[in-house]
């Protein structure tokens, strides 16, 4: 994701300045009232169930909400659990959960005879193999009666434990999401340009980490009377996915920017770019994601005032 130098201070300083920061804002989900009078019927409702939907995504026990923990395995043999004795420490979980191991490019994990572990939904039993999340077919590890779950991810070649829980302190007190009211003029009309075949773009994410991605075409819209563009990444379905950042970016927007998916593009080569459904990076939740940052051809001179503002983390319970 190379963007070293310059833009990598830069996008850091400001992904980390945006991180759960900012001002307060109490239009809570972003209900119709607010939207233009005389906005088509369909589009309001439409909007509001896609927020209503963005929200019970986020509120899933194992949405990015539910996180808890980020471990990097570092040595070749660790103890994981909850317990203050572990090499890796769990937020939550039995305090002896087993023996992690790094044995030829692979890692293992031997379970504590106490810890009730599930692999892939079934009673974990002996010594098994963690597969990571871009094998595609990730191992899945349940604890705590399934409230816990734990998988291996694989970030440039370093491995790590990402562990999630249902009664995370970040999915338990999530906080309202805050909108600007949504506009029909914001669901603009682009054009699609498909680069050649197999063409990749740096992308480097909040631990400073690049990787190249496929990088499909380039996005070009109008916006008054000044052309823009974006760098697409692959989407779903023939989709695109968007990151980008622009000028409300570190003020009523996440400073690191947002995300944006698309449906495929038409034969034309048009394609819709709903501003009015761009949404906040998971790292603006949780502090355990490792979220793609905005290329620099995607940084906006352009106010997008549409779709998801700055998210404030609650305050600790008292």
């Amino acid at each position: 994701m190379g963007m070293r130098g310059r833009w990598t201070g830069v996008a850091l300083g400001v992904l980390l300045a945006g991180c759960g920061g900012g001002e307060p804002g109490d239009r809570g989900t972003g209900d119709a009232s607010a939207e233009p009078v005389g906005a088509d019927p369909a589009f309001v409702s439409g909007n509001e169930a896609w927020r209503a939907q963005r929200r019970e995504r986020l509120l899933e026990p194992d949405g990015w909400a539910s996180l808890i923990g980020l471990h990097w395995i570092e040595l070749p043999a660790h103890y994981v659990g909850s317990g203050a004795t572990s090499g890796i420490r769990l937020a939550r979980g039995p305090e002896r959960m087993g023996l992690l191991q790094r044995q030829g490019g692979k890692v293992y994990l031997t379970p504590d005879a106490d810890a009730a572990l599930t692999v892939d939904g079934a009673p974990a039993k002996g010594r098994f193999e963690l597969l990571p999340d871009l094998s595609g077919t990730p191992t899945l590890v349940g604890f705590d009666e399934g409230k816990g779950q734990l998988v291996l991810v694989d970030r440039g070649g370093r491995k790590a434990l990402r562990v999630r829980h249902a009664e995370a302190d970040t999915l338990t007190g999530l906080g309202p999401l805050d909108y600007w009211p949504a506009d029909p003029a914001w669901r603009v009309q682009a054009r699609f340009v498909a680069h050649p075949a197999g063409k990749t773009i740096p992308i480097m994410d909040i631990l400073s980490q690049q990787q190249p991605q496929p990088n499909p075409g380039v996005v070009e819209f109008e916006r008054g009377g000044a052309s823009y563009r974006l760098e697409a990444l692959e989407g779903e379905d023939g989709g695109l996915f968007l990151v980008f950042a622009d000028r409300t970016s570190g003020h009523e927007s996440y400073a690191a920017g947002r995300y944006l998916y698309t449906s495929a593009p038409a034969g034309d080569g048009t394609v819709e770019v709903d501003f009015n459904r761009a949404y906040n990076p998971p790292c603006v939740f949780t502090d355990y994601a490792t979220c793609p940052l905005p290329p620099p051809e995607n940084r906006l001179d352009l106010a997008v005032t549409a779709g998801e503002k700055k998210y404030v983390r609650p305050g600790p319970a008292t």
